[in-house]
Protein backbone atom coordinates (compact mmCIF):
# COMPACT_ATOMS: atom_id res chain seq x y z
CA UNK A 1 0.00 0.00 0.00
CA UNK A 2 2.82 2.24 0.20
CA UNK A 3 3.63 4.49 2.99
CA UNK A 4 1.61 5.83 5.72
CA UNK A 5 -1.06 8.18 5.02
CA UNK A 6 -2.28 10.16 7.99
CA UNK A 7 -5.67 12.10 7.82
CA UNK A 8 -7.12 14.87 10.02
CA UNK A 9 -9.65 12.39 10.83
CA UNK A 10 -6.78 10.28 12.71
CA UNK A 11 -6.06 11.34 16.16
CA UNK A 12 -2.43 9.71 17.17
CA UNK A 13 -1.83 8.41 20.71
CA UNK A 14 -0.65 5.55 22.64
CA UNK A 15 -4.02 3.04 23.46
CA UNK A 16 -5.33 -0.18 23.27
CA UNK A 17 -7.59 0.65 20.99
CA UNK A 18 -4.97 2.26 18.97
CA UNK A 19 -3.28 -0.84 19.35
CA UNK A 20 -5.72 -3.55 17.88
CA UNK A 21 -5.55 -4.43 14.96
CA UNK A 22 -7.59 -2.83 11.92
CA UNK A 23 -9.67 -5.87 10.69
CA UNK A 24 -10.95 -6.71 14.41
CA UNK A 25 -12.03 -2.83 14.70
CA UNK A 26 -13.47 -3.26 11.07
CA UNK A 27 -15.59 -6.04 12.18
CA UNK A 28 -16.41 -4.89 15.30
CA UNK A 29 -17.93 -1.53 14.48
CA UNK A 30 -20.07 -3.54 11.46
CA UNK A 31 -21.25 -5.55 13.87
CA UNK A 32 -22.21 -2.67 16.36
CA UNK A 33 -24.01 -0.84 13.64
CA UNK A 34 -25.92 -3.98 12.57
CA UNK A 35 -27.22 -4.26 16.16
CA UNK A 36 -27.72 -0.51 16.51
CA UNK A 37 -30.43 -0.64 13.33
CA UNK A 38 -31.70 -3.81 14.70
CA UNK A 39 -33.18 -2.28 18.14
CA UNK A 40 -36.61 -1.05 18.26
CA UNK A 41 -37.29 2.61 18.07
CA UNK A 42 -39.13 2.13 21.05
CA UNK A 43 -36.43 1.14 23.14
CA UNK A 44 -35.24 4.44 23.85
CA UNK A 45 -33.42 3.77 26.79
CA UNK A 46 -31.29 1.27 24.86
CA UNK A 47 -29.89 3.90 22.53
CA UNK A 48 -28.47 6.11 25.37
CA UNK A 49 -26.54 2.39 26.38
CA UNK A 50 -25.40 2.59 23.36
CA UNK A 51 -23.78 5.86 23.79
CA UNK A 52 -22.27 5.34 27.00
CA UNK A 53 -20.69 2.11 25.24
CA UNK A 54 -19.15 4.48 22.58
CA UNK A 55 -18.61 7.06 25.58
CA UNK A 56 -16.27 4.33 27.04
CA UNK A 57 -14.46 3.54 24.27
CA UNK A 58 -13.51 7.07 23.45
CA UNK A 59 -12.21 7.02 26.75
CA UNK A 60 -10.11 4.22 26.14
CA UNK A 61 -8.89 5.48 22.90
CA UNK A 62 -8.28 8.83 24.53
CA UNK A 63 -10.82 10.58 21.80
CA UNK A 64 -12.02 13.94 23.30
CA UNK A 65 -15.89 14.45 23.70
CA UNK A 66 -14.96 18.06 21.58
CA UNK A 67 -12.93 15.88 18.88
CA UNK A 68 -15.51 13.74 18.17
CA UNK A 69 -19.05 15.74 18.49
CA UNK A 70 -16.97 18.08 16.09
CA UNK A 71 -16.31 15.32 13.20
CA UNK A 72 -20.50 14.57 14.45
CA UNK A 73 -21.15 17.71 12.33
CA UNK A 74 -21.50 15.58 9.08
CA UNK A 75 -24.44 14.62 9.71
CA UNK A 76 -26.25 17.19 9.67
CA UNK A 77 -28.24 16.87 5.96
CA UNK A 78 -29.56 13.83 7.77
CA UNK A 79 -31.02 15.92 10.96
CA UNK A 80 -32.31 18.13 8.54
CA UNK A 81 -34.51 15.38 6.54
CA UNK A 82 -35.23 14.21 9.89
CA UNK A 83 -36.56 17.50 11.59
CA UNK A 84 -38.92 17.52 7.91
CA UNK A 85 -40.20 14.22 8.52
CA UNK A 86 -42.94 14.72 11.71
CA UNK A 87 -44.08 17.90 9.31
CA UNK A 88 -44.53 15.35 6.00
CA UNK A 89 -45.44 11.86 7.75
CA UNK A 90 -49.05 10.80 7.29
CA UNK A 91 -50.69 9.31 10.01
CA UNK A 92 -52.43 10.12 13.58
CA UNK A 93 -51.43 13.88 14.14
CA UNK A 94 -50.40 15.39 17.75
CA UNK A 95 -50.35 19.19 19.04
CA UNK A 96 -46.73 19.81 19.84
CA UNK A 97 -46.54 23.56 20.55
CA UNK A 98 -49.16 24.40 18.51
CA UNK A 99 -47.67 22.90 15.39
CA UNK A 100 -49.68 19.76 14.06
CA UNK A 101 -47.18 16.56 13.96
CA UNK A 102 -47.45 12.99 12.78
CA UNK A 103 -46.86 10.38 15.37
CA UNK A 104 -45.22 8.03 13.15
CA UNK A 105 -43.05 11.05 11.79
CA UNK A 106 -41.89 11.73 15.06
CA UNK A 107 -40.79 8.13 15.65
CA UNK A 108 -39.36 8.15 12.27
CA UNK A 109 -37.25 11.02 12.70
CA UNK A 110 -36.04 9.62 16.54
CA UNK A 111 -35.27 6.56 14.70
CA UNK A 112 -32.78 8.04 12.20
CA UNK A 113 -31.61 10.39 14.52
CA UNK A 114 -30.98 7.73 17.25
CA UNK A 115 -29.20 5.30 14.60
CA UNK A 116 -27.77 7.62 12.46
CA UNK A 117 -25.85 9.36 15.26
CA UNK A 118 -24.67 5.84 16.77
CA UNK A 119 -23.61 4.96 13.74
CA UNK A 120 -21.39 7.96 12.71
CA UNK A 121 -20.06 8.27 16.17
CA UNK A 122 -19.02 4.52 15.56
CA UNK A 123 -17.83 5.55 12.41
CA UNK A 124 -15.84 8.70 13.59
CA UNK A 125 -13.91 6.43 16.63
CA UNK A 126 -12.45 3.92 13.78
CA UNK A 127 -11.10 6.81 11.28
CA UNK A 128 -9.68 8.78 14.97
CA UNK A 129 -8.16 5.35 16.22
CA UNK A 130 -7.01 3.48 12.68
CA UNK A 131 -4.47 5.24 10.38
CA UNK A 132 -6.41 5.20 6.35
CA UNK A 133 -3.84 2.49 5.38
CA UNK A 134 -4.38 0.03 7.92
CA UNK A 135 -8.14 0.38 7.03
CA UNK A 136 -7.23 -0.78 3.63
CA UNK A 137 -4.49 -3.35 4.81
CA UNK A 138 -8.30 -4.51 7.28
CA UNK A 139 -10.16 -4.79 4.10
CA UNK A 140 -7.58 -7.01 2.63
CA UNK A 141 -7.32 -9.05 5.60
CA UNK A 142 -11.23 -9.48 5.71
CA UNK A 143 -11.35 -10.62 2.02
CA UNK A 144 -12.90 -7.66 0.68
CA UNK A 145 -12.56 -7.42 -3.44
CA UNK A 146 -9.65 -6.23 -4.49
CA UNK A 147 -10.68 -4.08 -7.08
CA UNK A 148 -12.82 -2.42 -4.14
CA UNK A 149 -9.50 -2.11 -2.07
CA UNK A 150 -7.86 -0.73 -4.90
CA UNK A 151 -10.08 2.10 -5.46
CA UNK A 152 -10.16 3.49 -1.83
CA UNK A 153 -6.67 3.22 -1.94
CA UNK A 154 -6.15 5.56 -5.12
CA UNK A 155 -9.10 7.71 -3.75
CA UNK A 156 -7.12 8.59 -0.78
CA UNK A 157 -3.82 9.10 -2.29
CA UNK A 158 -5.36 11.12 -5.21
CA UNK A 159 -7.55 13.37 -3.17
CA UNK A 160 -5.09 15.26 -1.67
CA UNK A 161 -3.49 15.82 -4.88
CA UNK A 162 -6.71 16.99 -6.95
CA UNK A 163 -7.35 19.28 -3.85
CA UNK A 164 -3.55 21.09 -3.81
CA UNK A 165 -4.61 21.11 -7.41
CA UNK A 166 -7.25 22.91 -6.83
CA UNK A 167 -5.71 25.42 -3.87
CA UNK A 168 -2.83 26.47 -6.51
CA UNK A 169 -5.66 27.36 -9.50
CA UNK A 170 -7.60 29.66 -6.30
CA UNK A 171 -4.46 31.30 -5.83
CA UNK A 172 -3.91 31.69 -9.31
CA UNK A 173 -7.04 33.21 -9.74
CA UNK A 174 -6.89 35.53 -6.61
CA UNK A 175 -3.08 36.63 -7.62
CA UNK A 176 -4.80 38.06 -10.90
CA UNK A 177 -7.45 39.93 -8.96
CA UNK A 178 -10.22 37.54 -9.25
CA UNK A 179 -13.22 36.93 -6.92
CA UNK A 180 -16.67 35.51 -6.83
CA UNK A 181 -18.95 37.73 -6.26
CA UNK A 182 -21.79 37.08 -7.89
CA UNK A 183 -23.51 34.87 -10.23
CA UNK A 184 -21.19 36.90 -13.25
CA UNK A 185 -17.91 34.95 -11.84
CA UNK A 186 -20.03 31.65 -11.94
CA UNK A 187 -18.65 31.36 -16.07
CA UNK A 188 -14.66 31.63 -14.77
CA UNK A 189 -15.45 29.17 -11.75
CA UNK A 190 -16.75 26.33 -14.70
CA UNK A 191 -13.99 26.95 -16.57
CA UNK A 192 -11.99 25.86 -13.37
CA UNK A 193 -13.75 23.26 -12.69
CA UNK A 194 -13.59 21.93 -16.75
CA UNK A 195 -9.67 22.02 -16.46
CA UNK A 196 -9.29 20.87 -12.90
CA UNK A 197 -11.20 17.81 -14.86
CA UNK A 198 -8.66 17.69 -17.15
CA UNK A 199 -6.03 17.95 -15.34
CA UNK A 200 -6.70 15.08 -13.05
CA UNK A 201 -7.48 13.02 -16.25
CA UNK A 202 -4.35 13.51 -17.66
CA UNK A 203 -2.47 12.70 -13.94
CA UNK A 204 -4.22 9.71 -13.41
CA UNK A 205 -2.80 8.73 -16.62
CA UNK A 206 0.15 9.26 -16.36
CA UNK A 207 0.18 7.50 -12.63
CA UNK A 208 -1.16 4.38 -14.93
CA UNK A 209 1.07 4.54 -17.35
CA UNK A 210 3.67 5.17 -14.77
CA UNK A 211 2.58 2.02 -12.92
CA UNK A 212 2.30 -0.52 -15.97
CA UNK A 213 6.06 0.52 -16.75
CA UNK A 214 6.83 -0.79 -12.57
CA UNK A 215 5.25 -3.99 -13.41
CA UNK A 216 1.20 -3.13 -12.23
CA UNK A 217 -1.10 -6.34 -13.84
CA UNK A 218 -4.22 -5.23 -12.06
CA UNK A 219 -3.54 -5.98 -8.59
CA UNK A 220 -1.43 -4.62 -5.88
CA UNK A 221 1.32 -6.50 -3.73
CA UNK A 222 0.08 -7.17 -0.19
CA UNK A 223 3.23 -5.57 1.86
CA UNK A 224 2.48 -6.19 5.33
CA UNK A 225 0.20 -9.05 6.67
CA UNK A 226 -1.89 -7.94 9.60
CA UNK A 227 -2.76 -10.66 12.20
CA UNK A 228 -4.88 -10.66 15.16
CA UNK A 229 -5.05 -13.06 18.36
CA UNK A 230 -8.02 -14.37 19.76
CA UNK A 231 -7.59 -12.02 22.62
CA UNK A 232 -7.31 -8.80 20.18
CA UNK A 233 -10.71 -10.05 18.78
CA UNK A 234 -11.83 -10.80 22.34
CA UNK A 235 -11.23 -6.72 22.81
CA UNK A 236 -12.66 -5.71 19.86
CA UNK A 237 -15.86 -7.37 20.13
CA UNK A 238 -16.32 -6.77 23.52
CA UNK A 239 -18.68 -3.53 21.97
CA UNK A 240 -20.71 -5.06 19.83
CA UNK A 241 -21.45 -8.02 22.31
CA UNK A 242 -22.58 -5.72 24.88
CA UNK A 243 -24.51 -3.75 22.55
CA UNK A 244 -26.26 -6.92 21.17
CA UNK A 245 -27.41 -8.14 24.92
CA UNK A 246 -28.66 -4.26 24.90
CA UNK A 247 -30.32 -5.22 22.12
CA UNK A 248 -31.79 -8.57 23.35
CA UNK A 249 -33.42 -6.59 26.36
CA UNK A 250 -35.15 -3.85 24.44
CA UNK A 251 -36.78 -7.18 22.46
CA UNK A 252 -37.62 -8.60 25.47
CA UNK A 253 -38.70 -6.01 28.03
Amino acid sequence: MGSGHAHKLYRHARSPVHALPPHTKLAAVFAFVVVVVSTPREAMWAFGLYTVLLGVVAYAARVPAGFLLRRLLIEIPFVAFAVLMPFVAQGERVDVLGMSLSVEGLWGAWNVLAKGTLGVAASVLLASTTELRALLLGLQRLRLPPLLVQIASFMIRYGDVITDEMRRMRIARESRGFEARGVRHWSVLAKSAGALFIRSYERGERVHLAMISRGYTGTMPVIDEVTASRAQWSYAFALPVAALVVCLLGWTL
